[in-house]
């Protein structure tokens, strides 16, 4: 049976200053969930996700670290509106950026915020495994380092297995592809885990490629929106796009809508086209937000960084990500 993809009310039990701009709601949420995911946040209007800072293995409470993001909607709504007590509207954990079952050491870049979910990965390999973990940490300046204190922590209690590397912006200049390779060293069989900046990430990945390691070693968690398009680029109105053989039909919310299928086009971008609002967040196959479930024909998903294999066997996707690949589809909505 595939996960829980409805939201529920949750209580804030305590807030912890993390940086100035950064803060962990340590919530009340009996929620099973894996080191590495990430819950919705439905608020304003809009849908937002974030990863968990916390582990299963090694704290009693579900937390989850919000960083305020200049002109966000919602981290600045809860920046400056939620308080311990309060209940906001979440989904159940979700996400694949998870540990996989292997010796080879751990070793993660992040940049800025994209550190939460690694620390919840770094926390579980270090308890629950002999691996080794090394960890990259790129901030704008010594203010900025977010989980400082709990990564020396670890650091010190576990001196032969966990190394943490913090780069300085203001004292280095932006991470390089040379930093990258360094850090990485002989350990080209490692698992190895981005989270930050799309830059950042685009930055460490080509480097890893370069220094020899396997695409399927490498692990990226995405939240950044999908770039805007570009003149001449599908969707941009350039042209119009081709109408295909077939049909769409999309029910959300009890009502259902149909639209001839046109080529190119995504299962949300034709929920849109037929007049529907369906729920979203990344656009990017990361968050899970627009997940609906194939009742008739068939779907592929250009990316799926969210989804498992038991749920893609029973017709869930990624509406962001999937296009038909049979003339007529049905898809469902949760309500």
């Amino acid at each position: 049976m595939a996960r829980d993809h409805g939201f529920h009310p949750v209580r804030i039990k305590r807030i912890v200053q993390e940086t100035a701009d950064t803060r962990t709601y340590v919530l009340d949420a009996p929620f099973p969930y894996r080191a590495g995911q990430f819950l919705t946040v439905r608020a304003c209007g809009a849908l937002r996700s974030y990863s968990m800072s916390s582990s299963p293995e090694t704290d009693d409470e579900l937390m989850t670290t919000v960083k305020r993001v200049p002109g966000g909607l919602v981290s600045n709504w809860m920046h400056e509106h939620l308080a311990p007590g309060d209940v906001i509207e979440t989904t159940a954990p979700a996400g694949v950026f998870c540990l996989r079952e292997t010796d080879e050491p751990l070793v993660a870049y992040c940049g800025g915020s994209g550190i939460t979910p690694v620390l919840s990965l770094v926390k579980t390999a270090l308890a629950t495994t002999n691996r080794r973990v090394r960890v990259l940490s790129a901030n704008r300046d010594a203010d900025s380092i977010i989980f400082g204190s709990a990564l020396t922590e670890l650091a010190e209690r576990h001196p032969d297995r966990f190394k943490i590397c913090h780069h300085l912006d203001d004292q280095g200049g932006f991470i390089t592809d040379l930093q990258v390779r360094e850090f990485a060293g002989v350990d080209v069989d490692a698992d190895f885990y981005l989270c930050g900046p799309a830059p950042f990430m685009d930055l460490a990945e080509r480097a890893l490629l370069v220094h020899g390691v396997e695409a399927e070693q490498i692990f990226a968690e995405r939240f950044t929106p999908a770039a805007e398009e570009t003149p001449g680029s599908p969707g941009s109105g350039s042209a119009a796009p081709a109408e295909k053989e077939g049909t769409v039909s999309i029910v959300l919310a009890g009502k259902r809508r149909s639209v001839p299928r046109h080529s190119g086009e995504t299962l949300l971008e034709s929920a849109r086209r037929a007049g529907l609002m369906p729920p979203f967040s990344c656009e990017s196959g990361n968050c899970g937000t627009c997940i609906a479930q194939v009742t008739e024909g068939e779907a592929k998903m250009r990316v799926n960084n969210a989804l498992d294999d038991d749920e893609v066997t029973e017709g869930w996707v990624l509406t962001c990500q999937g296009e038909p690949v049979t003339p007529d589809i049905t898809v469902v909505y949760e309500d």
